[in-house]
C-alpha cells in the first residue's frame, strides 16, 4: 500500500515523516504565534529566519534536533524583544506567574493566569 493510500495516524504526512510535526501543544503554539505576529506585519520572514538561524547555531544546540522548538522560541522572544515589543524581563515574568498558576491549580482544573497566587487581587 503506497504512503497516500494508508489511513490512520500518519496518512498524508509527507514520504518520510512518520511523526507529528509537533511533539507538544506549546510547539504548536510557538509556530501559530511566530505566523500570525509575521502576519501583522511585526516583522519580516528575513528577519524571523537570521533570528532562527543564530539561535540555531549556538553552541548546545542538540546534534538530532530535538530542542528546534526551544530555539524556535528563543528567537521569537529575542525578535520581539529586539523590536521593543516584550522585553526577555516581562516575558520571563509571565513564564513564571504561569508556572506558579499551574503548581497552584487543582488537577483537572483549567489552568488560568489568576491562580497565580502572587496575582494582584
Amino acid at each position: 500500500m503506497r504512503r497516500s493510500e494508508a489511513k490512520g495516524p500518519g496518512a498524508g504526512l509527507p514520504a518520510g515523516l512518520d511523526a507529528p510535526v509537533f511533539a507538544e501543544p506549546w510547539q504548536a503554539e510557538a509556530f501559530a504565534m511566530t505566523v500570525a505576529l509575521h502576519d501583522k506585519g511585526l516583522f519580516s520572514w528575513g528577519e524571523w529566519a537570521d533570528a532562527l538561524s543564530a539561535e540555531v547555531k549556538k553552541p548546545g544546540a542538540a546534534a538530532d534536533g530535538h530542542d528546534y522548538y526551544e530555539h524556535w522560541l528563543a528567537a521569537l522572544e529575542g525578535l520581539l524583544a529586539a523590536k521593543g515589543l516584550a522585553a526577555k524581563l516581562d516575558v520571563d515574568a509571565m513564564a513564571q506567574a504561569w508556572e506558579r498558576a499551574a503548581h497552584a491549580t487543582p488537577h483537572g482544573k483549567p489552568i488560568l493566569l489568576e491562580n497565580d497566587p502572587r496575582a494582584a487581587s
